[in-house]
């Protein structure tokens, strides 16, 4: 059966129940995906730079055989200064993408490049602010100096968080008032995650695109035009599930 292999930062990386109702677009994309299955490799505070160092790459390029796919979406932490996460986005950034690239060809893979949605910021007359600044620029010029499909998510975003608004977009984001949620007893106004309608409607366009670009067969596809219960359709492991196999893929990156 053929894989697709999410490499990814906290936009994309699949949430237990305890982090409901915050979503990533890799954990929705399987709605979408069922003639291949989906290996969500994402983390959590990941940028180009510390996925790679910390062998989450090595260990997807142990496993990714030919013909499988790699799903390539990093900027949002690549952008944050200290940690040794930071990465420029004409030098280091363009430099981890490369390799993300050449070693994916190298195993008889197919890299795939994607850039990150869009942050929620809006000015005071409501006008849409583009923090990620370079970095989809970044990646656009390696897909094309390196002929490699790149799926924008980010021009994407752009267009539907400015259609809904600074009101409309807390309804994408993680927006909750206070008891509204028992994972957020406090509330919570997050310009970064998404919940289960932002993630279900990218993954639905990274499908469409995979499909319509014939990187997968289109019989691999499935019910990319019905509208789901968003909060119904996402599916959350159990704490300790999620923490199981979490341990499990750590150990299997430190071999």
């Amino acid at each position: 059966m053929t894989t697709v292999y999410l490499a990814g930062d906290s936009s994309v990386t699949s949430r237990q129940r305890s982090m409901a109702p915050m979503v990533g677009w890799g954990q929705t994309l399987p709605l979408f995906v069922h003639g291949a299955e989906v290996v969500n490799c994402a983390r959590a505070g990941s940028s180009t730079r510390s996925f790679l160092e910390r062998g989450r790459l090595a260990w997807i390029l142990e496993n990714i055989v030919p013909g499988d796919l790699l799903l390539i979406s990093f900027g949002l932490i690549d952008m944050k200064p200290g940690d040794g996460r930071f990465t420029e986005p004409f030098a280091d950034y363009q430099r981890f993408l490369r390799r993300y690239v050449h070693e994916a060809r190298d195993h008889g893979a197919h890299p795939v490049l994607v850039t990150s949605h869009e942050r929620r910021v809006f000015d005071k007359f409501g006008n849409m602010r583009r923090p990620l600044g370079l970095y989809p620029a970044a990646m656009r010029e390696v897909a094309a100096d390196l002929s490699v499909p790149l799926i924008d998510l980010n021009e994407w975003s752009v267009a539907w968080w400015r259609q809904a608004g600074p009101e409309g977009t807390k309804e994408i984001f993680l927006y909750l008032d206070p008891g509204e949620h028992p994972n957020y007893p406090k509330g919570i106004a997050d310009n970064t995650h998404l919940r289960a309608h932002g993630a279900v409607e990218c993954s639905r366009f990274i499908a469409e695109e995979l499909r319509s670009r014939g990187l997968l067969p289109p019989a691999f596809f499935r019910d990319l035009d019905r509208r789901f219960d968003p909060e119904r359709a996402v599916e959350f492991l159990d704490d300790a599930e999620f923490d199981r196999l979490t341990k499990e893929r750590v150990a299997e990156v430190r071999r």
